[in-house]
């Protein structure tokens, strides 16, 4: 008789969250969605542009297409087009208000550098 020895497959690391937002950027989205975005949702994407070639866009949608991923995150949702995915693993999204500007950041592990002018970035 054979014996024929397996060996166990070790166990699966679990994925970072796709994206996860802070609660400013969950505060900021709430009022916008609550205001004149009523019934629209924010899709995050990745784009070529700027010296780095790679930067974060941002467009309102009255659906998700077939192709996005929803991320649910504080009681907010925003989707994610596939393509950027394999981009966004691990990101934090943050809403930030300071002296002359305000806008939402982007916080990524993926992120190798940026261009100087902080526009684009490569991975």
């Amino acid at each position: 008789m054979t014996t024929i020895r397996t060996e166990a497959a070790p166990p699966r690391r679990s994925l970072p969250p796709l994206m996860q937002l802070t609660d400013a950027a969950a505060d900021r989205l709430r009022a916008l969605y609550e205001s004149g975005q009523q019934g629209r949702l924010l899709r995050i994407s990745v784009g070529t542009k700027g010296c780095s070639g790679l930067s974060y866009e941002m467009n309102w949608v009255d659906e998700p297409a077939p192709t996005d991923e929803q991320v649910s995150d504080k009681g907010v949702t925003v989707l994610i087009d596939r393509k950027a995915t394999l981009f966004l693993i691990g990101t934090v999204m943050d809403y930030k208000m300071e002296t002359f500007t305000s806008g939402f950041t982007f916080e990524n592990p993926n992120e190798k550098g940026r261009c100087g002018c902080g526009e684009s970035f490569h991975v």
